[in-house]
């Protein structure tokens, strides 16, 4: 092929990145409005109820994420067999899918209900927001099997080339949202506790929403399958998602510490690092939206033995998406302390906000590379090197450094968010590194 042809056609596939990335990218965008609403209005309770909201949240992205690692066993296979034309094959995975499903929502609701008055302790929460951290926590678990629906509905729908549906869904959810956040928060004078119960309603209305549109699919549809264990699909399904889902436990086990250690530097550090969080998701929407698009499409040309069409995606993505990081990432650095300003009032908590995601906001081009690798990885089923090297980065780097740092040293959140940064990088350099060998391509061999 000349490269005039190679330049086509990777050209050629611009428009078809961008088709599966946009209603993923839209989706996170309302999901992170809401967030920055609910931030904003709890926020306006004062520091504590934005500290009690706040000092559980990284628990909240280990039972999340964890889930989302299992969902995405069923991704390689599902956009395989989609790349393949196997719609028989596809639907047989979907009817596990729903099984794993209901054994996971059923697990991740005992479980967080159960402990639901311990993680406020063991997250090193100010004992006089303790019980309140507690309750909102319970309550906005209480629904945990629709919110398992959702993540791994949703992603049995965009591993087949659906965007628009869990994008759609993902709409209303933030909207029914919002509008019992304005009545529960502020009408009825719940304060925190309201805000839990509004996300608790629209959790349930997502689940139950996307598990009809999933039984509804003309290609994914269970209906007719058996929902007994299937060996056949449940053993390669568990081989991708069982290093996936280590990785993602880990991690956000990882987080998990980092947090608890954050939250003891105090009210201020908790403050400013929860708003902080919050802004700088919004400005990882372009990086996680292309991800989705890269995992799906390298599990399509991989199902397909479309060895070019392979190449072709990696070399474009990266280049997408290392040029949409560098833009979001210049507009939070310069936007940083409006942006903080939305969330509070309290100047040492702007101040210190500001300081760690200018910071951040200056490796974002680089966390992009690793995020649009690992996502190929995850397409086409490889996630064991995924798991190493970001187990390596979390517990190496981020919380070694910021135990040194903040336990030891006594530094405070700046030298807690370096370490994030410098885990962030290492990331880049492992998977570079990994991308360049072309070991990331299982079609290589052929």
């Amino acid at each position: 092929m000349t490269d005039t042809k190679k330049n086509q056609s990777q050209f050629a596939m611009v428009p078809v990145i961008f088709s599966l990335a946009w209603p993923t990218m839209l989706e996170q965008l309302m999901q992170t409005a809401v967030q920055y609403i609910d931030t904003a209005m709890v926020g306006s309770l004062g520091t504590s109820a934005t500290a009690a909201v706040g000092a559980t949240t990284t628990v909240n992205w280990l039972v999340g994420s964890t889930i989302s690692a299992l969902a995405v066993g069923f991704l390689s296979i599902i956009a395989k067999a989609y790349g393949a034309d196997d719609e028989k094959l596809a639907s047989r995975v979907v009817s596990q899918a729903v099984l794993a499903t209901l054994v996971s929502g059923i697990l991740f609701t005992i479980l967080t209900l159960s402990l639901s008055g311990m993680v406020p302790v063991w997250m090193q929460v100010d004992p006089s927001i303790q019980k309140l951290s507690a309750t909102y926590f319970f309550i906005l678990y209480t629904p945990m099997l629709p919110r398992a629906a959702t993540i791994i509905f949703g992603t049995a729908l965009r591993a087949a080339g659906d965007t628009k549906t869990p994008m759609l869904i993902g709409i209303w959810v933030n909207i029914i949202n919002v509008i019992l956040n304005c009545i529960l928060i502020y009408g009825v004078n719940l304060g925190v506790i309201g805000a839990a119960i509004a996300s608790a309603i629209a959790f349930t209305f997502g689940g139950v929403a996307i598990t009809v549109k999933l039984w509804r699919h003309p290609m994914l549809s269970p209906k007719g399958q058996s929902f007994k264990p299937d060996k056949e699909i449940l053993r390669p399904c568990l081989k991708v998602a069982f290093p996936n889902m280590l990785q993602r436990f880990g991690t956000s086990l990882g987080y998990v510490f980092f947090a608890s250690m954050i939250n003891s530097l105090g009210e201020i550090s908790t403050a400013a690092h929860t708003i902080a969080n919050t802004v700088e998701s919004a400005f990882y929407i372009p990086g996680y939206g292309m991800q989705t698009a890269a995992a799906t499409l390298a599990g399509n040309a991989y199902g397909a033995k479309d060895k070019q069409r392979m190449k072709d995606l990696a070399k474009m993505i990266i280049l997408i998406e290392v040029l949409l990081m560098i833009i979001s990432g210049g507009l939070l650095f310069i936007f940083a302390p409006a942006m903080m300003n939305l969330f509070t009032k309290d100047t040492q908590v702007i101040l210190l906000g500001s300081i760690v995601l200018r910071m951040v906001a200056v490796s974002e081009p680089f966390y992009g590379v690793s995020i649009i690798i690992e996502g190929m990885l995850q397409g086409v089923g490889k996630t064991i090197v995924p798991f190493i090297f970001n187990i390596i980065g979390m517990w190496g780097i981020r919380i070694i450094g910021t135990f040194i740092c903040t336990q030891l040293l006594e530094m405070g959140l700046v030298a807690a968010w370096a370490c994030m940064i410098a885990h962030n990088m290492l990331l880049f350099v492992l998977f570079i590194i990994h991308y360049a060998r072309g070991r990331w391509n299982p079609l290589n061999k052929y």
